[in-house]
């Protein structure tokens, strides 16, 4: 059974950092061909904020975390992680951990990557709150 597990929310003030991490169970992530982070703000859509193809080694990140986010994978722990640095209160929202299997090519990956229609397996999520 593909089950994705998100740890490592939780409260910080502005400036701070976090780290997630995204536990896969049920296969292994260098079989993926896209892990990705999505946040969900209250009254928001859910948006991609950074991916990564564990097949491929391609990277990709949305313009408002670009400098201050970094994805990146243990493949031996099967976990994907979510490095946020230098936090802003616009970036408190429930962060979810989505992967896929399909593959067609890295210039489709490159433009679908941040996209939620192309994920098929999501994990519950993980609150993060930033305080000015």
């Amino acid at each position: 059974q593909v089950q994705l597990v998100e740890s490592g929310g939780g409260s910080v003030q502005a400036g701070g950092s976090l780290r997630l991490s995204c536990a896969a169970y049920g296969f292994t992530v260098s079989s993926l061909s896209s892990m990705a982070w999505f946040r969900q703000a209250p009254g928001k859509v859910r948006e991609g904020v950074a991916a990564l193809s564990p097949s491929a080694g391609l990277t990709v990140y949305a313009d408002s975390v670009k400098g201050r986010f970094t994805i990146s994978q243990d493949k031996g722990k099967s976990t994907l992680y979510l490095q946020m640095n230098s936090l802003k209160p616009e970036d408190a929202a429930m962060y979810y951990c989505a992967a896929d299997f399909r593959w067609a090519g890295a210039v489709r990956w490159y433009r679908e990557a941040l996209s939620r229609d192309v994920y098929n397996y999501w994990g519950q999520g993980t609150q993060v709150t930033v305080s000015s």
